[in-house]
């Protein structure tokens, strides 16, 4: 570092800041600085959010941002429930396969050898463990990737602390949980 120029502060602060912090220079850009804290508070307008430049200049671009959040956690709502539709679809798909096998050698096992006297072993379709191929695996685990990373960015937006962006988180969870989990319950 030696010959390299170094800059210093200047102007009637160029003192106290020389002898308190030597090594500390404030570089302001143009325009109003964003602001983003990490205590609770209702910042609308030069609110920041995950980086410097995504700002909000407006309130048409903050009510954008509160419409955006809802809109991503009834994403996270559905991304659940297409997870949980694709584990249905594949338990079902294995179920109709082994009752196929399982019928097929129940109707041979009563004829076998010219026998007309049924036998009492009989097979049952839920005894058969069911464990997903490669590729059905590798579906899940993107489906799974998916909930994860969009969760984390719910989690790091929930982190600004902001009220009315938390709330929106809530009212998002609310109509996702309302349109996706609607569904029978108990045994079927």
């Amino acid at each position: 570092m030696d010959g390299m120029p170094m800059k210093t502060p200047a102007g009637p602060d160029a003192m106290s800041a020389s002898a308190t912090e030597p090594s500390t220079f404030h570089f302001t850009s143009p325009g109003p600085e964003p602001t983003s804290s990490m205590l609770w508070n209702w910042e609308t307008i030069d609110a920041c959010f995950l980086s410097k430049s995504w700002q909000i200049k407006s309130r048409g671009g903050f009510a954008g941002l509160c419409i955006g959040v809802i809109l991503l956690v009834v994403l996270l709502e559905l991304l659940r429930r297409v997870s949980k539709m694709y584990d249905k679809y594949l338990i079902h798909q294995h179920q109709k396969r082994i009752a196929h096998v399982v019928s097929a050698a129940n109707s041979s096992s009563e004829t076998a050898n010219g026998s007309l006297i049924t036998k009492n072993h009989r097979y049952s379709v839920s005894a058969v463990p069911f464990r997903p191929s490669f590729w059905q695996q590798a579906i899940r685990a993107l489906l799974h990737t998916l909930q994860f990373a969009l969760a984390y960015w719910i989690m790091l937006l929930a982190m600004y602390y902001n009220g009315y962006i938390i709330i929106c988180i809530i009212i998002g969870a609310f109509i996702g949980s309302f349109i996706f989990q609607w569904e029978p319950i108990g045994s079927r």
